[in-house]
């Protein structure tokens, strides 16, 4: 059994090691924020790393991002495969900025090569931050847990009032359709939100009609 100064020296260890990782959170920070204080008005685009190629959400997501950069936008995803993939290809064959915000997990996500500004996050927190920041609207695509967790994120924090609300577009009303059911017939009626709250998002199927909505809302 260890004795006193042996488990002195195991949680000394691990103090150093957590002041550590604070000084690779603050770098990870600082790099992004350098990375993207040029970026202007930048749409994030989210949706599963699951979609193929020819696949219809793939092909929609495609035709978002060369519309949103044809409308002089900037896009960013989440730089990997899939819905994420397709928005980078499509802002990047418009000529525009195609951002992709890499997360570092241990299966699923690849960086895709459709970003023309490609970072690599360590930590979720500080890869929602940058989304957050850097985002004048949220476009939400079909996914999974990973998605609706972006899409929580943002509601939370314009209902919080943390952040100026902008534009969160669920795209797909046959994907989403349940969950917003879902929202108005067990959140709403159980008096978990209030009725404003369901102003905070639209659903939408029409890429165009998608960068419009953007465009009356965020001056260029």
């Amino acid at each position: 059994m260890p004795d006193q100064s042996e488990q002195q020296y195991v949680i000394d260890a691990l103090s150093a090691r957590e002041s550590w990782r604070m000084f690779r959170i603050m770098s990870e920070f600082v790099d992004a924020i350098d990375d993207m204080s040029h970026i202007p008005k930048g749409v994030s685009i989210f949706g599963s790393a699951r979609v193929a190629p020819d696949s219809p959400s793939y092909k929609l997501a495609e035709e978002v991002g060369r519309k949103l950069v044809e409308a002089g936008f900037s896009v960013i995803t989440g730089g990997g495969g899939g819905v994420m993939e397709a928005g980078n290809k499509g802002a990047t064959e418009a000529g525009g900025h195609s951002v992709g915000l890499n997360i570092e997990l241990p299966f699923e996500q690849r960086p895709n090569p459709y970003a023309n500004v490609r970072m690599n996050f360590r930590y979720f927190f500080v890869r929602k931050v940058i989304f957050v920041k850097y985002s004048v609207a949220y476009i939400v695509m079909p996914g999974g847990f990973g998605t609706l967790d972006e899409l929580a994120e943002a509601l939370t924090l314009i209902q919080t009032k943390r952040i100026r609300p902008f534009p969160v577009i669920l795209m797909g009303s046959d994907y989403w359709s349940g969950l917003v059911d879902w929202i108005k017939n067990t959140q709403l009626a159980n008096k978990m939100i209030s009725p404003e709250d369901l102003d905070y998002f639209r659903v939408m199927d029409d890429p165009a009609e998608v960068v419009r909505l953007i465009k009356q809302v965020v001056i260029l």
